[in-house]
């Protein structure tokens, strides 16, 4: 699959795609092309006891990461609303999602805002240079 990377929302779009299917391989040429060589992924929440976490990945070390899970369970994400800022070569998404099981399914397994960083790279293409989550909890609400 290819998009247009001269686009902010086709680059997030694709961060979508190559995340969502049925349990399974994923396409991880697809996050090559939206990524930056150099990106980092973030995974952040909180303990039993209400103390915050991140684990800063790689683009590798997020496939490791991912890959029984993904391969077990089917893991579709949805973005249910964006916001981009730009300013010349960067610019910032506030992207909230949805996961499901099945993409038709009523039940919402969890939900969550992704923070996406871009940069215009000198081919006048927009690549991800870090991504930073979280899922919604009690007492972390979506706003």
């Amino acid at each position: 699959m290819s998009f247009d990377s001269t686009d902010i929302g086709a680059v997030v779009n694709a961060l979508y795609t190559v995340l969502s299917g049925p349990a399974g391989e994923r396409d991880w040429t697809l996050q090559d092309q939206a990524f930056h060589p150099h990106a980092r992924l973030m995974r952040t929440g909180a303990d039993e006891f209400g103390v915050s976490w991140m684990k800063t990945m790689t683009l590798q070390e997020y496939r490791e990461n991912v890959a029984l899970f993904f391969q077990t369970v089917p893991f579709y994400e949805a973005e249910t609303s964006r916001r981009v800022e730009q300013f010349g070569n960067i610019a910032h998404v506030w992207s909230t999602y949805e996961e499901r099981r099945d993409p038709r399914a009523r039940e919402i397994e969890r939900r969550g805002v992704n923070s996406i960083q871009l940069y215009l790279d000198p081919q006048g293409h927009w690549r991800i240079m870090s991504v930073i989550w979280d899922n919604e909890r009690e007492g972390v609400a979506l706003p």
